[in-house]
């Protein structure tokens, strides 16, 4: 068992926290995937980080950018603004955040309101920076059957 704090801010034992996600243990909200995802970035598991965005944009995912970007920062601190389940089917969450970290250009702070989706019990990550090829009476990408307008389509911005 690991005595390390866990990175994402929660002040517990990584083991015990983000690490069980890491592992394979589905996230149990949309929350705790956002604190995974961030504390992924600081180990560098930019498997899980690819694995937890919603498959359908998996393979936009530019894999050697994201562990460039988390090699090369140092992290300073995931600040959790606040956790919104939007609910339906399949549900939806917003969680608002504010991650701090330093690289060579110096200093940053980087806020957002991420969107997420649940899909056969696990949550995703709607990645905003690649594109969901789907018109607005298509499938939604995500799996829920649903249109796309009438499901994912609504919580893009």
């Amino acid at each position: 068992m690991s005595s390390a704090i866990c990175p994402c801010g929660s002040g517990n034992l990584l083991d015990g926290c983000c690490g069980r996600y890491h592992a394979g243990q589905p996230a149990p909200c949309a929350e705790a995937l956002m604190r995974s995802r961030y504390s992924a970035y600081v180990l560098g598991l930019v498997g899980y980080l690819l694995d937890t965005t919603m498959p359908a944009q998996q393979p936009g995912l530019n894999r050697d950018a994201i562990s460039q970007w988390s090699a090369q920062s140092t992290w300073l601190g995931l600040e959790v603004e606040g956790a919104e389940l939007i609910g339906g089917q399949p549900e939806h969450a917003f969680v608002t955040f504010s991650a701090r970290w330093h690289d060579a250009d110096g200093e940053h702070c980087h806020r957002e309101r991420s969107a997420f989706v649940q899909h056969e019990g696990r949550w995703y990550f709607i990645d905003p920076t690649v594109s969901l090829k789907a018109g607005r009476n298509d499938a939604c990408p995500c799996g829920s059957q649903q249109k796309f307008k009438k499901c994912c389509s609504a919580y893009l911005s």
